[in-house]
């Protein structure tokens, strides 16, 4: 499965498209796939879609990079879509301090609010960490985080990877851990006990190698996964497995495994 992927983004405008991505995916074995929301729009987009196609679950938030200006209305949407049953988690939140776009008091005050809704609604909570590990981990224990919080696109060293397991939150990793200079990156990968971690490509972005620089897709899930494990010494169908039963107990069960005929090498 996919745990993080932007279809929208992708170029995908309606079901119809969206059913495209998920048979190119299902070629190689991937059979589920997480859209996730950056703004009021998208999240609204995100979860009309995953109503429409049963391999698809969505999460929904505003993005810190976009959070200047937003009011309690565009926090209210939020929790309406949070608490549809298609909508899986609150996210992608989080801080951002790599782009200069929003001042962090902002953004840690939208975070805030963020994990207000997820724990409402009883849902996970997905989090963006660029260049913010310690004021992440700081809101989060002053804010209790929701039972189920995953780090997405997890860009720490091994410090930061022991930080989360201690605190319970779910690693997921993306086509970065296949670069050649992530060498840190595949340390932590090394550091997550099964349960604690998942596997996504943050589509379009961060296609691993050797598509770097090319668009993403969740068809490319693969690769990372050959990736991590090597890294950890595994079998590639022994992470595959514990992917898939840490995304049903995060994001709860969804879609339909696939027939042997469907599955890739």
């Amino acid at each position: 499965m996919d745990a993080h992927c932007h279809l929208d983004a992708m170029g995908c405008g309606d079901a119809e498209s969206v059913r495209m991505v998920v048979a190119a995916a299902r070629r190689v074995g991937i059979t589920r796939m997480v859209t996730s929301g950056d703004d009021v729009a998208s999240s609204r987009w995100a979860a009309r879609v995953a109503a429409e196609v049963p391999e698809v679950v969505a999460t929904v938030a505003v993005h810190p990079n976009e959070t200047a200006g937003i009011d309690d209305a565009a926090y209210d949407e939020i929790a309406r879509l949070a608490a549809m049953p298609e909508v899986r988690a609150v996210g992608e939140t989080g801080l951002d301090y790599y782009w200069d776009r929003v001042a962090p008091e902002l953004q840690q005050a939208a975070f805030r609010r963020h994990i207000a809704i997820a724990k409402h609604v009883g849902k996970a909570l997905v989090i963006h960490d660029r260049e913010a590990h310690a004021d992440v981990l700081r809101i989060l224990r002053e804010e209790g985080a929701p039972a189920r919080t995953v780090l997405h696109c997890f860009s720490g060293d091994a410090a930061m990877a022991g930080a989360c397991v201690d605190a319970g939150y779910v690693l997921s990793f993306a086509g970065t851990v296949t670069f050649n200079n992530a060498v840190g990156l595949r340390e932590a990968v090394t550091l997550v006990p099964a349960g604690q971690y998942l596997v996504e490509t943050d589509a379009p972005f961060l296609a691993p190698t050797p598509y770097r620089g090319r668009p993403n897709a969740p068809y490319l899930v693969p690769l990372t996964v050959r990736a991590i494990a090597a890294a950890r010494g595994e079998d590639v169908a022994q992470v595959a497995a514990v992917v898939g039963a840490t995304a049903d107990r995060v994001f709860g069960a969804w879609g339909a495994a696939p027939a042997l005929a469907d599955r890739g090498d």
